[in-house]
């Protein structure tokens, strides 16, 4: 990394607070250059406090842009951090409409061009795209990392119209916990408890909401600009990783907006693409947002729109692993997308639709765990060479041979509920336990279906597409799909997955239960991918119907049954095409803000990341999450920050029922030299019974040993699409 010491401009920072129209102050920080010259501004509008934990990585950028002649503003939403006001939902109309309001407030300063930019990653990225479909006048270009365009289907809370267990329940514990953090005296003064106390009142645990709407209502396309692409009008440089559940946004934007748009998806986890956070390569990410802003922002041309619409990363085979410091691959640009240079290749499950493309077959070295309440579904597994005649179609084992036999040709799908324990994190921040592991025993409870070895590299990008036909003895149901990469060692890497909840078949707006007893076809794509994989190596399909943690089980185990004759998977193809070499310059950023991270106490081991643990008597498996966001920091103005979270998730392998999550979390800031100690506690449970989740939340605020405020809130909430 390459920090840099000196600037084309001097610069200054200054804490400030800017008014809204209800008279509330929202707590700003300002680096722009010494000048008397007006110069555009860069907004980035989040909650995460920019007095402490969001300090370190604002000081990597915002001085960096105010030394290339930008005023860089960082604010706080209303209700977080220093800001006044009760906070509220994630992305509400009061957020929304503040962030416009900071928009123009910004354009009118003496030390602004009128021109304003808006970037940031996750949230700052959402409702930088957000507020651009408000079309405030001075927001001219916008740059969204990590972000989503849908906040039903590609976010923290659903997936394929399926709750996510995983952080459906982990963000919203995080931000429960976030949000009871107390303004700083440091910073407000004596009021700091008042507004605490009037913030806590006003908290309500964002679960309750979320899981009060289990289909894609009002409630959701509120804040999707997937609604309406056409009301962005500001330029759009969208970001993404391979390694971040976001991603997809990049292609959706790329190819639904009607402004200005440039795509870019790197092999990166869901940080900004400078940090050299694991998977790399890194890039000069500051230096290539520089472009974009000059462009845009000072009417210079940098050469940006010049380049490919869609720039992104083809991830060369690798061997599983949970971390990398760098994945193999090269850089790829297509000028339009959908690309000309990508064609749908149809894969029959059981027959060859061409010769050239490889068959998916049952695959007997990863079928399920032999377990006759769980049902197998392993096939013959007879290969078939690329070029060869079509394979015949597959026979299941005698173990899962139907007595029905209106059941002939289908392979049932019936998974344990531990299925999905080794799916890894989803939301990979960097860390060293974030990606998936070996995915053998996870193919040994699914239901596979193999290629041929490859005989030629087969490269894809874009988002494969799963059209099956099923037939389910239930009336509910999921299905997860993953697609992998198998060495000829036998060793299996995660490439792509999807999950549809079969209610949401007819779209995500609907719930609509199976007939029982009938067969339909189903159509979901999976989550965009660019990778290739190598002659020799096998293409892998694995079904399951259940996905713990990550996917909330519905309350029966029933399975279904696939029919493999009638079911193809379409993998988007990639034709190599030679273009310009495309290349970035390395990293950069300012020096680094002086935080010290307090080694622990002599002989204290860390908590792992993630444990998995398995009852083998009552066959419950328990994973405990450390999620690692920041632990123990000092800041240069004396500030001691501690946070320590666990989340555990249980299951026991026969039931869905079972189901339960926790989080802890545990956070101090203390200010030694004005005697300031506070603490906040939290715990958020949720379970379920067939017709019900119930969810249980408790915040205590602590300031010394006197309680300033403490609430449990329990809540039962109807299982209409979840």
């Amino acid at each position: 990394m390459d920090y840099r010491t000196e600037f084309p401009y001097e610069t200054r920072c200054e804490d400030l607070r800017i008014p809204l129209s209800d008279g509330t102050l929202l707590y700003a920080r300002v680096w722009r250059p010494v000048s008397e010259e007006p110069f555009p501004a860069l907004l980035e509008y989040l909650p995460y406090r920019l007095g402490d934990w969001t300090a370190p990585r604002d000081a990597q950028r915002h001085p960096w842009y105010a030394g290339h002649g930008y005023a860089s503003v960082r604010v706080d939403v209303r209700g977080h951090g220093n800001s006044e006001g009760l906070p509220t939902d994630e992305y509400s109309a009061t957020e929304l409409s503040d962030g416009v309001a900071v928009v123009e407030w910004l354009a009118a300063q003496p030390w602004c061009s009128g021109k304003v930019g808006m970037f940031g990653i996750s949230w700052g990225g959402f409702n930088s795209l957000q507020i651009a479909a408000l079309a405030p006048e001075p927001l001219k270009a916008v740059i969204t990392v990590c972000s989503a365009d849908d906040r039903y289907d590609n976010d923290v809370h659903y997936m394929g119209g399926s709750v996510l267990a995983v952080d459906m329940h982990a963000w919203a514990a995080t931000m429960l916990a976030f949000v009871s953090r107390p303004p700083d005296p440091a910073q407000v003064g004596d009021a700091w408890r008042q507004m605490w106390q009037e913030r806590m009142r006003a908290v309500e645990p964002f679960i309750h909401t979320w899981l009060s709407h289990q289909s894609r209502d009002a409630y959701w396309r509120h804040g999707s600009v997937c609604e309406d692409y056409s009301a962005i009008e500001a330029a759009v440089l969208t970001v993404g990783g391979w390694h971040d559940p976001y991603r997809d946004t990049v292609l959706r934007l790329a190819e639904h907006l009607t402004s200005p748009v440039r795509g870019l998806i790197g092999p990166w986890s869901h940080q900004y693409p400078d940090r050299g956070l694991p998977p790399g390569p890194a890039i000069g990410f500051l230096q290539e947002t520089l472009r974009w802003w000059d462009h845009w922002l000072k009417d210079e041309d940098t050469g940006v729109m010049r380049e490919p619409l869609l720039r992104s990363w083809i991830s060369e085979s690798h061997p599983p692993a949970t971390v990398y410091p760098e994945l193999p691959g090269r850089w790829v640009g297509d000028e339009s997308w959908p690309s000309p240079n990508v064609a749908v290749i149809p894969l029959g499950l059981d027959f060859e639709l061409g010769t050239d493309t490889p068959a998916l077959e049952p695959s007997p070295a990863a079928s399920p765990e032999p377990s006759p309440e769980q049902g197998s579904g392993r096939g013959a597994g007879r290969g078939s060479a690329q070029g060869s005649a079509p394979a015949s179609s597959p026979t299941p084992s005698p173990s899962s041979s139907p007595a029905d036999e209106s059941l002939a040709g289908l392979i049932p799908v019936r998974s344990p509920q531990h299925t999905g324990v080794d799916a890894g994190r989803f939301f990979p921040f960097g860390n060293d336990a974030d990606l998936p592991p070996d995915q053998r025993e996870e193919d040994g409870r699914s239901v596979c279906f193999d290629s041929a070895p490859l005989g030629v590299r087969l490269e894809i990008l874009g988002r494969p597409q799963l059209r099956l036909r099923l037939r389910s003895e239930a009336t509910r149901g999921q299905v997860i799909a993953r697609v992998c990469d198998v060495a000829p060692d036998g060793s299996s890497t995660l490439i792509t997955r999807g999950v549809l909840n079969l209610l949401a078949r007819n779209g995500r707006d609907q719930s609509v239960e199976w007939n029982p007893g009938t067969s339909e076809d189903i159509t979901f794509d999976l989550n965009g991918i660019g990778h290739a994989f190598p002659p020799g190596h096998r293409i892998r399909l694995a079904l399951s119907s259940a996905y713990w943690p990550w996917i909330w089980p519905h309350p029966s185990a029933a399975g279904w049954y696939v029919d493999p004759s009638a079911s193809t998977l379409d993998l988007p193809v990639r034709t190599p095409v030679d273009g310009p070499p495309i290349t970035f310059e390395e990293p950069e950023q300012a020096v680094p803000l002086s935080v010290e991270y307090p080694a622990p106490p002599d002989g204290a081991r860390p908590r792992p990341e993630r444990l998995v643990v398995r009852d083998v008597a009552s066959g419950e498996y328990l994973m405990e999450v450390d999620p690692r966001y920041g632990g123990t920091r000092v800041y240069p103005d004396g500030l001691r920050f501690t946070e320590d979270a666990l989340e555990t998730y249980r299951i026991r392998s026969d039931d869905p029922l079972s189901a339960r999550t926790r989080s802890d979390w545990n956070i101090r800031l203390h200010r030694p030299d004005i005697d300031w100690d506070v603490r906040v506690e939290t715990r958020s449970e949720i379970s379920a019974t067939e017709t019900d989740f119930i969810t249980s939340n408790e915040v205590l605020c602590l300031s010394g040993d006197e309680t300033v405020f403490h609430r449990t809130w329990e809540r039962r909430i109807p299982r209409t699409a979840g």
